[in-house]
């Protein structure tokens, strides 16, 4: 349960910046039916085509194969997580930590708190196979790691140390409130959730990221002067573009804004002003612009924490049956008692594991509507169309449309080019009027 509060509230965080660079960096580079179009004319549909034709069969293979093996982990992770819960309940083995946390502490607030810790470890330190298959050895098959298995290692401890004090935090909270309000306590517990994921939003680029990237301040007036206009523009209060050193995780390109009440940072990692052109670049940015300037933040808080106060609803309306149910093996006392948490955990689980379309359309939504916003600011369509194949390498990049409805929380790649490209057709209809001054001369990727 308090992972998936953890995942709402961190979903907005910045990748890790690096440092300045010299020299050229890669040049835009339009298929011809997508540069020129027929007789002056672009079609959308033909210019998305010339788009997709240009990633080799071998990588679309290859990416759709790694996406797709992704539906299948949403099944197994929710699979691995319930039958650790499970076993701690059958076993007896929650019961047992209860009654340690009782023996060592009579606070109720620290007997949580202490059956807290031992939790977030027991499952942890459970599901650490399937972890290291998933995040380590899957990865790196696929060749999307930079991490030896050591610095990876030291990666999980350091989001294990961060999840053992947040959750703790957190189930200590949420039975604080439990206790004083027994009947209502899920709505109040969600709001709680809310707040939390909120203040995690404030703090993550000044506290969490920098506990894993080395954040710099970009000097590359190339690279800056256009993203701070493209952010003036847009009512967007910033002096200065971040970068942080992601190469030394993977090579996914990524960029964002982050943070709220005076936190925000305009942010791009590494990869991403490695690999691309200055046009992309700025393509990606007017989409993370989007966001800010859309209140895809506060919306984003809104739509997830009405889900989660439906959650909590579940399983406040669940728990009780089942813990009748089985209270001669789980020995569980009831809904303030700690050990019943695997029940509620395993509860919420399964109903964050049932919405994962409805999670993935609020999501999609969203950043759907940052396409379009980045379009209109940017300006730049071709350089947005370039970014979508080079997501391709780990995002599958022509679903088909339920596919794409139930397992993608990003527009596909196709999507994107079409998008892009019916907006070049339409405010861009000629090759003369496609051309940018920024074409010919060397730039980098958002």
């Amino acid at each position: 349960m308090y992972k998936a509060v953890l995942c709402c509230a961190f979903s907005a965080l910045a990748a890790p910046l690096f440092a300045q660079r010299t020299g050229s960096s890669p040049v835009l580079a339009t298929p011809p039916a997508a540069a020129q179009g027929v007789n002056g004319h672009l079609d959308p549909e033909a210019a998305t085509q010339a788009y997709l034709a240009t990633l080799p069969s071998d990588k679309k293979a290859s990416s759709d194969a790694y996406f797709e093996g992704g539906y299948w982990l949403i099944l197994w992770d929710f699979v691995v997580i319930a039958l650790i819960y499970i076993a701690m309940l059958a076993t007896g083995l929650s019961a047992r930590m209860r009654d340690t946390a009782e023996r060592m502490t009579a606070s109720p607030t620290l007997q949580s708190a202490l059956y807290g810790v031992l939790f977030i470890v027991v499952a942890t330190v459970a599901s650490l196979p399937w972890t290291i298959w998933e995040g380590y050895v899957r990865e790196h098959s696929y060749g999307l790691s930079n991490l030896k298995f050591g610095a990876w290692i030291v990666e999980q401890a350091k989001g294990f140390g961060i999840s053992l004090v947040i959750g703790t935090l957190l189930i200590a909270g949420l039975y604080a409130i439990v206790r004083r309000l027994p009947r209502t306590w899920w709505v109040w517990g969600a709001i709680a959730g809310i707040a939390f994921a909120f203040i995690a939003i404030v703090v993550s680029p000044v506290v969490i990221v920098p506990m894993f990237n080395s954040p710099t301040k970009l000097a590359d007036a190339r690279v800056v002067d256009p993203i701070l206009r493209l952010a003036r523009q847009n009512g967007i209060d910033a002096t200065a573009v971040w970068e942080i050193d992601a190469s030394k995780q993977s090579k996914r390109i990524s960029a964002n804004v982050s943070g709220a009440l005076g936190t925000e940072r305009i942010t791009l990692n590494d990869n991403l002003l490695n690999r691309a052109s200055l046009e992309e670049i700025e393509a990606v940015m007017g989409h993370e612009m989007g966001h800010y300037v859309l209140n895809h933040v506060y919306k984003g808080l809104m739509a997830f924490g009405i889900l989660i106060v439906i959650g909590f609803a579940v399983v406040a309306w669940l728990f009780e049956r089942l813990r009748v149910r089985y209270e001669p093996s789980w020995k569980v006392r009831g809904i303030s008692d700690p050990a019943g948490l695997p029940v509620v955990a395993l509860l919420f689980a399964g109903y964050m594991f049932l919405i994962t379309p409805v999670l993935n359309t609020i999501t999609r939504t969203m950043e759907y509507e940052a396409d379009v916003f980045g379009l209109n600011t940017a300006r730049q369509p071709d350089g947005f169309a370039q970014i979508a194949i080079k997501l391709s390498e780990y995002r599958k990049l022509d679903p088909g449309p339920w596919e794409e409805r139930i397992f993608f929380d990003h527009p596909s790649g196709h999507t994107r080019i079409y998008t892009a490209m019916r907006w070049k057709a339409e405010n861009l209809p000629t090759a003369s009027d496609a051309t940018t001054p920024s074409a010919s001369s060397a730039s980098g990727n958002p």
